[in-house]
């Protein structure tokens, strides 16, 4: 039996500290105005689309991305959906964490005093069996290296394969089913072209886009 089912995924728009390259954790700050400008891209984008379930990481930037694309008032907001516990590297950039420990990564290193990525991963995981318990279409708001951990999840991967999945702000992702398989299909999208990644569905079936998809492709 063929799922459906399309799971949207938008990380929020841009900060000052993302701009900066500055690990963001849990620190509550807005979006900038050039990322409340990039959310208002999403408006109209989900008007035709019939979605039975929004969810939002309850941080500032991921919310307020959620409230000026218009779904705010439908979306529950999910602890699970918050970006990484950083800990002690909370505010820094990578390149500030390799002058301490050369080569680090969140995907491969440990996070003094932070969460470790099997934490992170059963987060995500909690959130994918919540989203496939549903009936219809998901919008899903929140963080890079969050999202990045799903991506793997939802492909039953090890969730340290998310290092191969990089993502940037004022973005959406798609996730669905070919046939039974989970799968991607968009993956770091800029929100100018979001429209392009739900059009199938104002048209008619997820199936019918996806066989559009494939005869394309060949």
């Amino acid at each position: 039996m063929v799922n459906k089912q399309t799971v949207f995924l938008v990380r929020h728009g841009r900060t000052t500290w993302a701009e900066s390259g500055r690990h963001t954790g849990r620190t509550d700050i807005p979006l900038s105005p050039e990322g409340r400008k990039e959310a208002a891209i999403l408006e109209p984008v989900f008007e035709k689309v019939d979605i039975c379930l929004v969810l939002s990481s309850p941080l500032k930037r991921a919310f307020e991305t959620c409230e000026i694309a218009g779904l705010s008032g439908r979306a529950r907001k999910e602890p699970d959906l918050m970006e990484w516990d950083y800990s002690k590297y909370e505010g820094l950039t990578t390149g500030e964490i390799n002058e301490k420990v050369p080569n680090w990564s969140v995907f491969t290193h440990p996070v003094p005093g932070g969460e470790t990525l099997e934490e992170v991963a059963l987060r995500a995981d909690r959130v994918i069996a919540r989203i496939r318990l549903q009936d219809g279409n998901i919008v899903v708001f929140s963080h890079g290296h969050f999202l990045r951990v799903m991506a793997s999840r939802w492909l039953g991967l090890d969730p340290s394969f998310g290092k191969f999945f990089p993502l940037g702000t004022s973005t959406l992702s798609v996730f669905d089913y070919e046939h039974e398989y989970p799968v991607i299909r968009t993956w770091n999208g800029p929100l100018l072209t979001s429209a392009c990644a739900v059009s199938r569905l104002e048209d008619g079936s997820p199936e019918e886009g996806r066989e559009t998809i494939e005869q394309n492709g060949k």
